[in-house]
């Protein structure tokens, strides 16, 4: 006797692709609109921006 009961050969992968596929590109625009914002002017002088080099002393906490 199996723990997960009875094996069905059904196919995952691909009916799934679509998905796959649009997750991906959903990633991609999230990364190129985060790169963006990170790069603008009105956040280029956060010190919670991950770009921003640490500059003095009382640079790190």
């Amino acid at each position: 006797m199996s723990f997960l009961g009875k094996k069905f050969p059904a196919p995952v992968a691909r009916p799934m692709w679509p998905f796959y596929i649009s997750g991906l590109v959903i990633l991609y625009g999230v990364n190129s609109a985060a790169n963006a914002m990170a790069t603008a002017d009105e956040y280029k002088n956060d010190p919670r921006n991950p770009l921003v080099k640490n500059q003095g002393p009382n640079a790190a906490h």
